[in-house]
């Protein structure tokens, strides 16, 4: 899909501040003075206003914020087709724009047949100054876009094998070394917790290992669950609960989506990306209650609840990314139910054994609007993880359950490790500018302009 084309023609474009629209309409032309007022424009959403031959002739959008990244995110919707120029000479305004037209372009219509055979898909384009500004607002808009696509996508689609195929493509492209370990391999190679949860189906568990860049580098490792659906397993989920079920991969997504970035636009990092990929599904061979299974790091763990999955393929993963000793290991994962209910859908919750990274990340957030909160690794809630009959249990109380969760893979690094663990949903549960429902590149964009700023 074309979004933008690099040249100075266009159908002129304004952008305004709603509490600002009084002064900017004392300042316009009588006839474009006339038409507002007379359409009864007061500079919220957008006007249209047209030439003295009834052509189209300038475009006025007022938003409450031009500082929000998402703030131009319907403006790509409401338009008629044609080319579109931002008047304002503002390199930071238009970045944003630019950013939030392409956000908000995205379709997600690999199923709707009706629409791919009517061509019905077609959006108005925004004039780029130049092709350096055009390629890398390409390169961000499609991260997200893969990440939004591999969410979006159906389980029947959507496999281990398939995430597979995603990072091969990936590694392909950027000249990235990857390897699969793939069903018994997991045991062989003593990724016991992954093949556990994975075993019950006919898709294959796996882990899927990228590694890029320079050796002198940092190494940055990025751990991303890729449950591709979660039946909750033997403690099978609700007709309500299982619904979304094909959004548990969206750690797996949005990590390989950070790793893209990361490749794109040519960090200086060591990059490693981990993802435990499996389908938590129910045969009879599934894991139980009650069960204990001794993780690759020699820590027995009885199962409490096989819908506590997420922890148990990452926390192998997570032991295999500490064994280098990188400089950052960053997890994501759709992990607890317990992180919505504190902060809601639309905030990713995170912990961090190193309280200057912590904050750095939150800013780096809030700058670029994609933020994050952090919550505490309380210690005194480790208990909840006490076993009677091995050294700890997979899942504790709901209450606080996002810090159960948390405190459980901390288990799996080392006291001298940082660690970034990021909770989210990483699905839109009500349509806003720039983000339709369905699913979500989340926090991906807070953490690359981090590593971006401290890796440089």
């Amino acid at each position: 899909m074309k979004m933008f084309a690099v040249n100075l023609q266009g159908t002129a474009l304004s952008l305004i501040k709603a509490t600002e629209f009084k002064g900017w309409i004392k300042v316009q032309s009588p006839t474009t003075k006339n038409w507002v007022e007379s359409s009864g424009y007061r500079g919220d959403s957008l006007c249209l206003i047209p030439d003295g031959h009834g052509q189209l002739s300038h475009v006025v959008y007022g938003v409450e914020n031009l500082n929000d990244y998402f703030a131009c995110g319907d403006l790509v919707n409401l338009l008629p087709e044609g080319k579109y120029r931002l008047i304002e000479n503002n390199e930071a305004l238009l970045k944003r724009l630019a950013f939030s037209w392409g956000v908000g372009s995205y379709r997600f219509n690999r199923y709707n047949y009706r629409q791919q055979k009517t061509n019905d898909n077609k959006l108005p384009i925004l004039a780029l100054p130049n092709e350096n500004l055009k390629v890398q607002i390409e390169r961000d808009i499609s991260a997200i876009t893969l990440v939004r696509d591999l969410i979006n996508t159906p389980a029947q689609d959507m496999m281990p094998e398939h995430l597979g195929d995603t990072v091969e493509a990936l590694g392909r492209q950027f000249g990235a070394e990857v390897k699969q370990l793939v069903g018994t391999e997991l045991i062989e190679k003593n990724y016991p917790t992954i093949h556990a949860v994975g075993r019950a189906s006919e898709h294959a568990p796996r882990l899927i290992d990228l590694r890029w860049g320079d050796e002198a580098h940092p190494k940055i490792t990025l751990v991303g669950k890729g449950v591709c659906f979660d039946s909750g397993g033997l403690n099978i989920k609700t007709t309500s609960g299982i619904r979304h079920m094909k959004k548990d991969m969206a750690g797996a997504a949005n990590a390989i989506g950070l790793a893209q970035l990361i490749m794109v636009h040519q960090l200086p990092v060591r990059l490693r990306l981990l993802v435990p990929a499996v389908e938590n599904a129910i045969s009879n061979n599934s894991y139980h209650p009650g069960d204990v299974i001794t993780t690759r790091k020699g820590i027995g763990v009885e199962i409490n609840n096989t819908d506590s999955e997420g922890r148990l393929v990452l926390c192998d993963a997570i032991t295999e990314a500490d064994s280098e000793s990188p400089d950052l290991i960053i997890d994501f994962a759709t992990l607890t139910g317990s992180c919505r209910v504190a902060l809601g859908t639309e905030l990713p919750g995170f912990f961090s054994t190193n309280k200057a990274r912590a904050a750095d990340l939150m800013a780096a957030g809030e700058r670029v609007d994609d933020p994050l909160w952090q919550l505490p690794l309380y210690q005194p809630y480790k208990a909840e993880l006490n076993s009677d009959i091995a050294d700890m249990v997979n899942s504790g109380s709901s209450l606080g359950g996002a810090i159960i969760a948390a405190l459980y893979l901390q288990e799996f690094i080392s006291p001298d490790t940082d660690w970034l663990h990021i909770d989210f949903m990483a699905w839109n549960t009500r349509a806003l500018p720039g983000r339709p429902i369905g699913g979500e590149a989340v926090a991906i964009r807070a953490v690359f302009a981090y590593l971006s700023e401290t890796y440089i």
